[in-house]
């Protein structure tokens, strides 16, 4: 990174300078909300308990669901919470194992051969978020040889919002969780919360080894989550290694 000297005799990195973690432009913002929202905790998967806020992932799969093309990705810088962190509890139908790609093979070929979903349901807790709002700030990454200016892929996310286009619904947490999205409304704070929410995911790299989860400590300040540049060390966290489903098999 380049760092010049300035007329005081101190030295400051070019990110230094810019200020605003050391992005070239501001951030983009995105209001999201909707009635329920639920953000699963990565250690409590079988029975669902979200985080009280939006997590970077999800942040990101509202955008690309706006727009997304594979020439960028998103990086998100801040999420604020703007209503007040509510509570909810539901029940829901579930089917306890997850059905491998052999065995849809092998549905296909045999039209004899049912799956009894009957059999294989289970009733399960979601402690869930009910009418959440969020701001979204986020910026864009080029990736290789984009064909185009930065300037250009914020430009369509911009106009995009503006008019309420999107590719897929967006969802908060739950695909049946939809969302309404827009632009930043004027004059509305987040709220005043504080609180230490524990390991977050980060992000997710695709290596040829598969994928790699990584993480950062979140914690939320003046309603404010924070999201660092760097995720944590790949060693920093160790996650419990469990079945997708607590007491299911793969079939």
């Amino acid at each position: 990174m380049t760092t010049r000297v300035g007329p005081a005799g101190t030295g400051r990195s070019l990110a230094e300078r810019r200020g605003n973690q050391g992005w070239l432009f501001p951030d983009l913002v995105v209001e999201v909300s909707g009635p329920l929202g639920c953000f699963t905790r990565p250690e409590l998967k079988s029975e669902r308990v979200s985080y009280p806020v939006m997590t970077p992932s999800a942040a990101v799969g509202v955008l690309e669901a706006i727009f997304w093309k594979p020439q960028f990705r998103y990086v998100v810088t801040a999420i604020e919470v703007l209503k007040q962190v509510q509570w909810m509890q539901l029940r829901r139908n579930e089917v306890k194992s997850v059905i491998s790609a052999k065995e849809v093979r092998d549905l296909q070929a045999d039209p004899r051969k049912r799956y009894d979903v009957e059999l294989d349901r289970d009733q399960r807790n979601t402690m869930a978020l009910r009418d959440v709002a969020y701001r979204i700030r986020a910026q864009i990454v080029t990736l290789g040889d984009a064909g185009a200016p930065e300037e250009k892929y914020r430009e369509q996310l911009r106009r995009r919002v503006d008019r309420g286009a999107c590719f897929s619904q967006p969802f908060l947490g739950c695909r049946e969780f939809t969302a309404q999205f827009g632009p930043a409304t004027p004059g509305l704070a987040p709220i005043g919360r504080n609180e230490e929410l524990g390991v977050m995911l980060h992000s997710i790299a695709y290596t040829p080894q598969g994928e790699r989860y990584r993480w950062f400590r979140a914690s939320l300040r003046d309603g404010v989550l924070v999201v660092p540049r760097s995720p944590l060390p790949a060693d920093a966290v160790a996650m419990p290694q469990a079945p997708w489903r607590a007491d299911g098999q793969e079939r």
